[in-house]
């Protein structure tokens, strides 16, 4: 038997991987000088927090350091455990290599021991349902190794695509990596943004007005998604339920899948979305990603 961590921007609550048998490694998020912490999305008040941001609060974020990651893992392996990591894609964030780096450090440590990693190229519940595959993995009996290839393979079906009210907060965070972030969302012009190959942010459009970026998501669900009646999807939202309930309604409309999870954006990733980001996580066809049409 092997142990399964993954990190906080999985967007899953502490509770539920508790129940699943997950470890969780904490990412940081930062205002008024000091670091914050949330240990349970059930508790997270993500109406406040988006609120402190629109009011103007300065939330930052940070790389989580290699410690971090040894200082999870190095227990379960030193009572002879192996450890599936099961991370945020390294495209958007510096923290998956300090990952890396704790993993050769410990593989030095502790020799006889497996660690593998999984880039899952998402965050937020692109990444969370990776985390729950695994987990299914495990239960069903599959070793450390089939597992972690099983989900390097399948990752590049993980479909993410998403709107933000403001583009600041992902240019403020060097989220963003092609020119089209320059177009601002003046005039009610919404982007549009998924996750490419490598798992890196890129805007492939602009639409004017809230209620046609849903509709584009939902577009993009209907011309890429693959067996949606076998499949969980995940919707995340920064304090914007209602844009939430209003994309359930057209997905269900042509492809309804068989479980939606909806959550509202952890503050580590809601940071870097800023408030009003809607996103949608689904697997389908492998072009969605280099498609920018």
């Amino acid at each position: 038997m092997y142990e399964i961590f993954t990190d906080t921007a999985a967007n899953l609550d502490c509770s539920l991987l508790e129940e699943l048998g997950v470890g969780l490694i904490p990412f940081s998020f930062y205002y008024n000088g000091e670091e914050h912490r949330v240990t349970s999305l059930q508790e997270f008040d993500g109406h406040a927090y988006y609120d402190m941001m629109r009011a103007g609060t300065d939330v930052t974020t940070s790389l989580v350091q290699p410690q971090r990651y040894i200082d999870g893992f190095t227990p379960l392996l030193a009572e002879g455990r192996d450890i599936l990591f099961v991370g945020m894609s390294g495209g958007i964030s510096g923290s998956y290599t300090s990952a890396c780096i704790a993993a050769v450090t410990l593989g030095e440590q502790f020799p006889e021991r497996k660690i593998r990693l999984v880039d899952t190229l998402s965050a937020s519940l692109g990444e969370g349902l990776q985390v729950l595959k695994a987990v299914e993995y495990r239960a069903e009996g599959v070793d450390i190794d089939t597992a972690a290839d099983r989900l390097l393979e399948s990752r590049h079906a993980m479909c993410q695509v998403f709107t933000v009210d403001n583009l600041k907060y992902l240019k403020k965070g060097g989220r963003i990596s092609n020119l089209k972030a320059a177009v601002g969302t003046v005039l009610q012009i919404k982007p549009l943004l998924k996750g490419d190959t490598e798992g890196k942010i890129v805007c492939f459009g602009q639409v004017r007005g809230r209620r046609k970026s849903i509709e584009m998501i939902a577009e993009q669900y209907n011309r890429y998604v693959e067996q949606a009646g076998e499949q969980t999807i995940g919707i995340a939202h920064a304090d914007c339920p209602e844009d939430a309930e209003a994309l359930i309604e057209l997905l269900n409309r042509n492809h309804p899948p068989k479980n939606i999870i909806t959550a509202c954006y952890e503050p580590m990733t809601g940071a870097h979305v800023g408030p009003g980001a809607l996103a949608l996580f689904f697997c389908g066809k492998r072009e969605f990603h280099s498609d920018v049409k």
